[in-house]
């Protein structure tokens, strides 16, 4: 059986889109269960999905009071019974041969999890913008699934993963303390715990992402301040990439404050200008390969600023936060009930 969960939330405008793509996979043999958890919408999203499960039984609607993805994924956990576990987002489209390519590589490749490139789609000036930004090296660093890549390769996260059983057996479900970085914290975890990852350009996704710069700021701000807490747990990080738009941040106030106090703006200049020129290049990098995006492309120094600044300001509020919790490292997913997903895993075997 193959078991895939959805956390949402209010996703009344994508949820069809997203059912339609997971009940309809091909060449599939296996049983299919889809566990819905949703945190109490408010929207008209649970009565889609009660129209959808008069017609598929294998639809389960799972509530989650407590609005956070991880505590919602760690209760569908508990009744799960799938080989592999897929998670999927309310926002998001598997390909319809989504399944199958990820039983074969999990088949033909020693790994624990597998997923693949995820394509963002947008709407309006802004939202081309964000989408350009989020797959440029200079906007995101080396997410690769956020990118077209012509091979598979070991990477360190990804989105929609399809994860063996086993994973969660050995070392647990999702951090509940953590509102954002779950996953990227859980496959951190993952890979301390000798299991690999793997990214598969024959896997593809669509996920519709946000088209203003407002929600831009606020998710790469809750990203920022929640990696401190991931760092903490794993006592170290998956990539250094995670914490230049920090360093980017720092440097910048701490030549404001140079200029502010002694009037000196050569130590801010020194900052900026590499920044900008970085960011410029990138620009034109960009409208190279897609002169048909013009304004959006145009626009992207402002994304990029927007990004960064709120991605290190998230990280370095992050810091002080949880400053006193270096010493808490203990995975809290109390929603988890271990012995209760072995004996529901052990049925079907």
């Amino acid at each position: 059986m193959i078991t895939i969960i959805l956390p949402i939330w209010n996703e009344a405008k994508y949820i069809k889109q997203t059912l339609e793509s997971i009940l309809y996979q091909k060449d599939i043999e296996q049983e299919i269960e889809v566990l819905i958890v949703d945190g109490m919408s408010t929207d008209n999203t649970r009565d889609i999905i009660i129209k959808y499960q008069k017609r598929h039984p294998n639809i389960h609607l799972i509530d989650n009071p407590q609005k956070i993805v991880s505590t919602g994924f760690n209760r569908a956990l508990n009744k799960s019974k799938g080989d592999i576990i897929i998670r999927v987002d309310g926002h998001c489209e598997i390909a319809n041969d989504y399944i199958q390519k990820c039983l074969e590589c999990l088949e033909k490749i020693n790994v624990e999890c597998v997923g693949g490139a995820t394509k963002h789609v947008a709407s309006g000036l802004v939202g081309k913008s964000i989408k350009i930004a989020q797959s440029s090296f200079f906007g995101v660093g080396g997410v690769l699934f956020r990118k077209n890549v012509e091979k598979g390769k070991y990477v360190d996260t990804l989105a929609f993963g399809a994860y063996k059983r086993e994973v969660f057996e050995e070392i647990g479900g999702y951090d509940e303390e953590l509102v954002r970085n779950q996953d990227d914290e859980f496959n951190f975890r993952m890979i301390q715990n000798d299991m690999k990852i793997w990214l598969d350009p024959s896997i593809n996704s669509i996920y519709t992402q946000r088209n203003s710069f407002m929600g831009l700021f606020k998710q790469y701000f809750h990203y920022g301040f929640y990696k401190i807490r991931v760092m903490q747990k794993r006592r170290g990080v998956a990539s250094w990439r995670h914490v230049v738009p920090a360093l980017f941040v720092l440097t910048h106030l701490f030549g404001l404050s140079i200029f502010l106090f002694s009037g000196k703006i050569i130590p801010i200049l020194s900052l900026c200008i590499p920044y900008l020129s970085f960011s410029l290049f990138s620009t034109i990098s960009e409208l190279i390969k897609t002169p048909s995006n013009f304004i959006s492309v145009m626009m992207l120094p402002v994304t990029f600023f927007i990004l960064h600044v709120s991605y290190g300001l998230g990280f370095l509020m992050g810091f002080f936060y949880f400053l006193h919790k270096w010493v808490d490292i203990k995975i809290k997913d109390g929603h988890f009930d271990r012995e209760q997903f072995k004996k529901n895993g052990n049925i079907f075997k």
